[in-house]
């Protein structure tokens, strides 16, 4: 059986990054662990309109329907399955990644679920790959970000590309998306690459329209 990969979501903007990365690997049959930081569910509900009230229903009627399996945990629950190293893995994404999560995986804090469960991917040697929303950055972020670059953690800054020619804010989204499945050595088709012709390019049936 293939093992799942987890997904972390906290309280910088671009909460439709995580949000499509979920449903891309649902739409393919994966069993996707899911984090999501208080600070992270507030921005679901500025930026995307989430009722965040009734967090289970909403995961349902966001997810809901896709092939693959969501098991959702809240960030203080530091004993779910995630936060022991035996639970085996893929790896894991924070997307999007505060300074502040960054921070603390860089320094060991393990204050919370989310935290805990990237020091059990690098204790394992798991990939851990973090997608930060920032700017401007300052010196303590740039030290992190290579502190833990050092350390084999894939750093993916929410930076789009605009050489693919995106009409929509969805076309900026996949391209991020993609990025991130990238790294995760995972295929897929939600952008034009360079050089690529565009009849090779095929839309994915679940992206958002």
């Amino acid at each position: 059986m293939k093992k799942p990969w987890v997904i972390g979501m906290t309280g910088a903007s671009g909460a439709a990054y995580g949000v499509r990365l979920c449903r891309f690997m649902l739409s393919r049959g994966e069993h996707v662990h899911l984090i999501v930081t208080d600070a992270g569910w507030r921005v679901l509900k500025e930026e995307l309109g989430w009722d965040t009230a009734r967090r289970s229903d909403t995961l349902e009627r966001q997810f809901g329907g896709l092939p693959g399996k969501l098991e959702y945990y809240p960030v203080l629950d530091i004993g779910a399955k995630t936060a022991s190293g035996s639970f085996l893995t893929q790896g894991m994404v924070v997307v999007p990644c505060s300074m502040g999560t960054l921070s603390g995986i860089a320094n060991g804090a393990s204050d919370n679920l989310l935290e805990r469960t990237a020091d059990v991917m690098l204790k394992e040697g798991r990939k851990l790959i973090l997608v930060p929303r920032e700017t401007p950055l300052h010196a303590i972020h740039l030290e992190n970000m290579l502190k833990l670059a050092r350390m084999g953690v894939r750093i993916i800054p929410a930076m789009p590309a605009f050489y693919q020619g995106p009409q929509t804010l969805d076309d900026i989204v996949d391209f991020m998306a993609g990025k991130i499945l990238d790294a995760m050595e995972i295929e897929h088709q939600l952008f034009k690459r360079w050089g690529m012709p565009n009849d090779e390019e095929t839309d994915d049936p679940h992206r958002p329209h």
